[in-house]
């Protein structure tokens, strides 16, 4: 079961520099500059005691900046709001998300003191060239330094990637993403990059020395590296920009491969592939077909307005196709039973 996060957002606090593509207050959406014990307390009860989200388990996170950049004592004062909650059971961890090269062991000492379970690393890339022309203002070795000090210490890690950057290409995105798999984080959130108002990367884009990716582009790396993570055994808990109200304003998103629902998108394309090449394999044309999957998947299979399945019965002609869902088979995976007989499953992990 998905564990609940409780958000608060750090807004930019604790950044040494504005990176090239952020507007933290389009992504974070509308929270104060600082965050008072009153109103802590209140989000966190009115999120446990909410009855739809009762028996999920929680974990508070602080989102939005640089967490272990911030100032000591403002670091200690947050943390000490979610400490009794960690203590009398009523959430279950602690997180947070913070950059590579303020983590050290004085950091560290902080979090293990006040139950900090998971800390979440902006890597974005492991191209250097792609972390300067972002304004990153660290380097991949820096990554790779903060989750052996995370690990040794016990903490579960988190990496956060971005495709499309400025400088980066699909093969040093693919570097990124076998240099991140080597790294073992716990987990992963990707998603690709869009040009947001008040930005940096904004000037870039309208004096025209920026492209972002397309659609296309766009689904085509998050698929590959959804692919590859899953090869590897390593959650991904986020795919794609989650949305806010302030990101849904006109003018917000300028350019680029925004969609609220990104992440379907991407798992959509990945059955189609895998519903296309056992099509292929069994070189099936007109006769009808039925293809079996877990009922979590149906609606990715599906596709939008059943698009996978109009495509794909129009592509291979075919007379007919069928979905059934049985609750046995395992999530990413994919079957095709022609004439009564079961075929090899596919999976989304190959």
């Amino acid at each position: 079961m998905t564990k609940m996060i409780i958000p608060f957002f750090i807004v930019y606090q604790g950044c040494p520099n504005r990176c090239i593509y952020c507007n933290v207050h389009k992504t974070a959406g509308n929270f104060s500059e600082r965050i008072t014990e009153d109103t802590f307390r209140k989000t966190v009860h009115k999120y446990i005691n909410h009855p739809k989200r009762k028996g999920n388990g929680a974990e508070i996170a602080f989102y939005g900046g640089n967490f272990t950049g911030m100032e000591k004592n403002y670091q200690a004062e947050l943390l000490g709001f979610a400490h009794p909650f960690l203590e009398q059971g009523l959430v279950s961890g602690v997180r947070i998300s913070t950059r590579p090269d303020t983590i050290n062991k004085e950091t560290l000492d902080i979090l293990k003191w006040f139950g900090v379970t998971t800390v979440e690393i902006g890597a974005q890339s492991m191209v250097d060239e792609v972390l300067y022309l972002s304004k990153r203002g660290h380097g991949a070795s820096d990554v790779a330094a903060a989750m052996e000090m995370l690990k040794e210490r016990g903490f579960r890690t988190g990496i956060h990637l971005m495709a499309g950057l400025p400088g980066d290409s699909q093969s040093g995105f693919e570097y990124t993403i076998a240099e991140t798999i080597a790294l073992k984080p716990d987990m992963v959130r990707i998603h690709p990059t869009v040009v947001l108002q008040d930005t940096g990367l904004a000037e870039l884009f309208l004096n025209g020395t920026y492209q972002p990716l397309s659609m296309h582009e766009a689904i085509d790396r998050c698929k590959y590296a959804l692919r590859r993570f899953r090869e590897a055994n390593i959650i991904v808990i986020r795919v794609g920009l989650q949305t806010t109200r302030e990101m849904e304003m006109k003018g917000s998103v300028i350019a680029g491969p925004y969609h609220p629902a990104f992440r379907s998108l991407v798992e959509e394309s990945m059955f189609f592939d895998m519903a296309s090449a056992m099509i292929t394999d069994r070189k099936i044309s007109e006769q009808e077909v039925i293809f079996s999957l877990s009922p979590k998947d149906v609606s990715f299979f599906l596709g939008h307005k059943n698009k996978n399945m109009l495509t794909l019965k129009e592509l291979f002609r075919l007379t007919g196709i069928g979905v059934s869902a049985d609750p046995v088979q395992e999530r990413g995976t994919l079957a095709m039973i022609v004439d009564g007989r079961k075929s090899i499953t596919r999976s989304s992990r190959h």
